[in-house]
This record gives C-alpha cells, structure tokens and sequence, in this order.
C-alpha cells in the first residue's frame, strides 16, 4: 500500500447550481444549495484514500462546526488525522462555489488554513520522511510551500507540487519538486514569457500540464506527449484536477509508467465528474480498474 502524506487546504464548499453565472451587479435565482467537504488538500487525501492509499493529512481547521464536519468526513473515508489540529478561535476555510453553464466558479476564504505554516511540519517530520510520495497545494502559505520542497528534497522524498491557486514560485521549488501538474492558465503563471513548448522542454518528465477535455502534456525527453482523457457525461467539474492529483500520485507511489500513470489518474478524473460535489464523485480503486 503507498503512503501518501497531504500537506494543504481543508475548508467547507458551499455550492450553488444555477442555469446561469451572474455577471457584475446582477442577480440570478439558482437552482440549488449543498454544504459539502473541499478544499484542494482534503479533496486530495480523500480521493487518495480511496484509491487505495495509506494517507495522511497535515493541515488546519477551526474550532467551529465545519471543522468538525471535515474531521467527520476524513474519519469516514480512511484518512490518518494525527497532523490535523483545529486552530482555537478561528474559523475553518471556506469556499463559495457557482456551477453554472457548464463549469465552475470559485472564491476561497482560508480562514485556518492560513495556519498551516513550516512549524506544522516540523511537528510531522518524520510522516514525511517515511512517505511514498508528498502531495501539496497553494491554498497556504507560499513559506510553508517551500519549506516542503526544501524538507522533501532534503529526505529525498518525491514531492508533488500541484500549483493551484496559481502564483509564482521560485525556482528552487520547481527543481526540488518532483513533479509539477499546473492546468494550461496556471502554466502560464509559473512560465511567464516562455511558451507552452519551452516549458515542458525544459522541464522533462517533471512538468504534466492538464488541459481539461483534451487529456495531459508532457515532455519524455524525446518528443510531446498528449494522454487523453475519457468521454462522459459531466455533472460537476469541480475536485477534477484534485482527484487527477491524488491518482497521479498513488499511481506514481505505486511504481507505474509515467504514462500509465497519467491514464489511471485521467481515468479517475474523468469519474469524479460524473457526480455532485468535489469529493461526491471521487472513484474507489474498483472503480477505476472496472472502467480502464
């Protein structure tokens, strides 16, 4: 079984579905409003869970009911809560989601998440140390982000570094990463002034970019490659890329091909869409394996 260890964002997803997405100053009646678990990094470890993993998740909540709801919720779904501490007096990160026409809009409010800083993961070291693979987002602290690829890097653990939200990052962090998995606006962020070509030349069998429908791009060394994805028929978008994430990484974990490993993982993908909510979706490893 491969370890997996997340360090990230753990908030509540308050989802709205509407036939149409409100332009500035205007309103819209929706359809219909769910409170479900999300953030990047849970997203992450719950889908990694049930996939098969042994997973961990570093991170902070507050000490309010979503809180207790996230911890309910990774309780359920296998995930270790050791490195999950609630933050006295703070509230739990929130985001506040719109589906409408066919994809989804988001504004996260990071509330503890904020929190996660490099003394987390000192408290968590050897977690760290003993895992298969390291699975981090940007939903918190841009120093907490580096300490990590510097901490990974260091113990010679392989670091996932999925760099959403997008932000710059420094070179150092994307050659301590061992992996990077930026969506095509993302790429543009972390290569401003490089082209999508030069990117994936420059960094080989480190840089996967996602490109939604039209399936993954990568470079081996020799030549462009594009995985595609599955055809199905999509219900909400929102935790695709986290479940592509959390695939990716126990498929990597678990000593595949790259290739192989971008097809479980697009496959997974693919039916995380298929149903409500970023984590309502999300396949088991049965799942998966059926539908390959």
């Amino acid at each position: 079984m491969a370890k997996i260890c997340v360090i990230g964002s753990c908030s509540m997803d308050l989802v709205v579905t509407s036939s149409k997405r409100p332009n500035a100053g205007e309103t819209v009646l929706g359809e219909s409003f769910a409170t479900v678990p999300g953030g990047k990094g849970a997203n992450q470890a719950v889908a990694a869970a049930r996939l098969g993993a042994e997973v961990t998740m570093i991170g902070r909540i507050g000490d309010d009911h979503y809180g207790e709801a996230i911890t309910n919720n990774f309780q359920i779904n296998n995930v270790h809560m050791e490195h999950l501490k609630p933050v006295t007096g703070m509230e739990t990160g929130t985001a506040h989601i719109i589906l409408a026409e066919g994809d989804n809009s988001i504004i996260v409010v990071k509330g503890a998440n904020d929190q996660v800083t490099p003394d987390c993961i000192e408290q968590a070291l050897d977690t760290i140390r003993s895992s298969d693979m390291v699975l981090i987002q940007q939903e918190i602290p841009e120093e907490t982000v580096t300490y990590v690829s510097d901490i990974c890097h260091k113990f010679n653990v392989p670091l996932l570094l999925n760099p959403a939200p997008a932000r710059p990052i420094s070179e150092s962090i994307i050659e301590n990463a061992t992996y990077l998995t930026p969506n095509e606006h993302e790429c543009t962020v972390l290569f401003a002034g490089m082209s999508t070509a030069e990117a994936l030349r420059k960094y080989p069998n480190k840089l996967f970019i996602t490109e939604g429908s039209h399936g993954v791009r990568y470079y081996d060394g020799n030549q462009e490659v594009v995985v595609p994805t599955y055809k199905v028929e999509v219900i909400d978008t929102t935790g695709a890329g986290d479940t592509f994430n959390a695939a990716f990484a126990v498929a990597l974990a678990e000593g595949k091909s790259l290739q192989d490993s971008v097809r479980f993982a697009n496959r997974a993908a693919s039916l995380s869409v298929t149903k409500f909510g970023a984590q309502g979706g999300m396949p088991t490893r049965a799942e998966v394996e059926e539908s390959l």
